[in-house]
């Protein structure tokens, strides 16, 4: 049976109107056969399509603007994450992009994201690549041909080859991605990194589903039980959120982004977008199985002579990613949606040792770590250098924020209220000493301590209080030895746990200082009255 050819959108008001030639609506196949023709990548022994994105192998967040005008100048929380930028030099860029394309083949993509269709929106992505639009097919719904918009809700506009004039075009360099919420439009140029496409998005719903469905956006995971409860996972990178969400007892709702509703949690994407550093099929099957025919891989490098990947070799990047629709996952749900939470998990790798390794949040707690966005990243051994370095990132996702996380806090502080939400902070990092003296939490001590936690284990009153951080520390859970969950006696030293203990309080205190300006108040320890 022969596909239904589709017709060609009308692109006049993108300025396409005499476009050379577009491709719409392809197939993965037909992406990947366009690719290959292009030479953008080579296929691996998978089967999937390895490309190089070139010299971005990552978001450059020092290079994302947010247009100024009406809608957005009192509500962004202007700065560092959200840099300004006019309507004017907008216009500038875009007629600047659209022009180059003209004489270009382009891929025109129809999609949308966000799975429950009370907050879905629509979305046209125009690349210059078709691996590009392969990454979009992948992480971004798919919506049948029937209910595809003949004007979308927003357009992408991505083209690795244009390069802006900063003195000219008002930007930092001669890549950029400019979201105009004005003109429902986000433009890419001078990157052929596909998560400026995916995070662009996020960030346009990090604005659309706070202002104005009152709805909590979230940078996490989220997986069901088979008694239909919903858990959710935050952490930054390196913490364990794929690896703890990816539980075959759970089906996966999704991997990374999520709105939290009225009446659900769900899901923004279509797909997923997985680091591939060590993959392995013992450590992450789930991964590992989804690299196959119509998987987009970036930036990783073969075994000498062979089309096999090497996953350990991470010369070009340690962001090595592969990207496949969500239904490559045996366990996924379909479509991406589950119940209210009642679990939700901040997973930290503290390489202080000094946080428990599971600890139940008060609504205060909750609000405060969720602001703090806490975890640590361990400098590299090569220079010698074994001190933790601390990271914050406000909501565990501060470079997609276009609000002030008191924003995203306060609504997480109202959920909970009302729904009754059990919040644990869970460290994942290390224990019985800092990094380079205690050893990493036993990744089968985290799973039996979320296992608890998920199925009632945890339900008992033997609680103690941290003396430090004033979190409530269990004293027993089901597969897990007890002197584990109190950290401090996993330390030969007392002293020099306390001690570091409160080096890590008062960076708390330290990096919370930040948000005193927009009247929270100025301690944990205060009610965060937010909401």
């Amino acid at each position: 049976m022969s596909k239904k050819k589709l017709q060609t959108p009308d692109l006049s008001y993108l300025n396409l109107g005499d476009i050379i030639a577009v491709k719409y609506q392809l197939s993965p196949a037909e992406l990947i056969d366009e690719a290959l023709l292009n030479k953008e990548g080579t296929l691996a022994t998978s089967g999937a399509l390895a490309v190089d994105t070139g010299k971005f192998t990552g978001r450059s967040p020092k290079d994302r603007f947010i247009v100024c005008d009406d809608i957005t100048e009192d509500q962004v929380w202007w700065g560092d994450v959200n840099i300004k930028i006019s309507p004017e030099k907008f216009d500038q860029l875009f007629y600047k992009l659209t022009n180059y394309l003209k004489d270009k083949k382009i891929y025109v993509r129809d999609s949308s994201a966000c799975a429950h269709t009370e907050y879905s929106i629509s979305i046209r992505v125009i690349t210059e690549t078709a691996y590009q639009n392969l990454f979009a097919h992948h992480l971004f719904i798919r919506p049948d041909e029937d209910h595809l918009e003949v004007t979308p809700a927003w357009t992408i506009l991505a083209a690795p080859g244009f390069f802006a004039d900063p003195a000219l075009d008002g930007t930092r360099q001669e890549n950029f991605s400019i979201i105009n919420f004005t003109k429902k439009m986000i433009l890419i140029g001078g990157t052929g990194y596909t998560g400026e496409i995916k995070k662009g998005i996020f960030s346009v719903l990090n604005f659309i589903l706070p202002v104005y469905h009152n709805t909590l956006s979230m940078h996490c995971s989220a997986n069901r039980g088979k008694n239909g409860d919903t858990a959710i996972f935050f952490g930054l990178s390196g913490t364990g959120k794929t690896t703890l969400s990816a539980d075959p007892e759970r089906e996966l709702i999704g991997d990374d982004e999520h709105g939290w509703g009225e009446d659900s949690v769900f899901n923004f994407e279509g797909g997923c977008y997985a680091k591939c550093v060590d993959l392995t099929e013992e450590k992450e099957p789930q991964i590992f199985r989804a690299v196959r025919f119509g998987a987009l891989l970036e930036n990783v490098n073969f075994f000498p002579g062979t089309q096999e990947v090497d996953y350990r070799n991470i010369s070009k990047t340690e962001n090595t990613r592969v990207a496949y629709p969500i239904d490559y996952i045996d366990n996924a749900i379909l479509p991406s949606i589950g119940a209210i939470p009642k679990n939700i998990f901040f997973l930290t790798a503290d390489a202080f040792g000094v946080l428990p390794p599971i600890s139940k949040l008060n609504v205060e707690q909750a609000m405060f770590h969720f602001m703090s966005g806490y975890t640590a990243k361990v400098a590299g051994t090569e220079t010698g250098v074994t001190e933790p370095q601390l990271t914050f990132s406000a909501c565990f996702g501060k470079a997609f924020l276009p609000l002030h996380p008191s924003k995203y806090a306060a609504l997480l502080g109202k959920k909970m209220g009302q729904h009754q939400v059990n919040v644990w902070l869970v460290n994942t990092g290390w224990s019985g000493g800092p990094y380079g003296v205690g050893k990493r939490m036993k990744l089968n001590y985290t799973r039996a301590m979320i296992a608890a936690a998920l199925n009632g284990g945890l339900d008992h009153n033997r609680y103690k209080q941290h003396h430090v951080f004033k979190l409530m520390m269990p004293l027993s859970c089901p597969g897990v030895p007890d002197e584990i969950l109190d950290p401090a006696k996993t330390w030969n030293n007392q002293e020099e746990y306390f001690l570091k203990a409160y080096e890590l309080s008062n960076a708390f205190t330290e990096n919370f200082r930040q948000f005193e300006l927009t009247k929270v108040p100025k301690s944990r320890h205060t009610a965060l009255k937010l909401c």
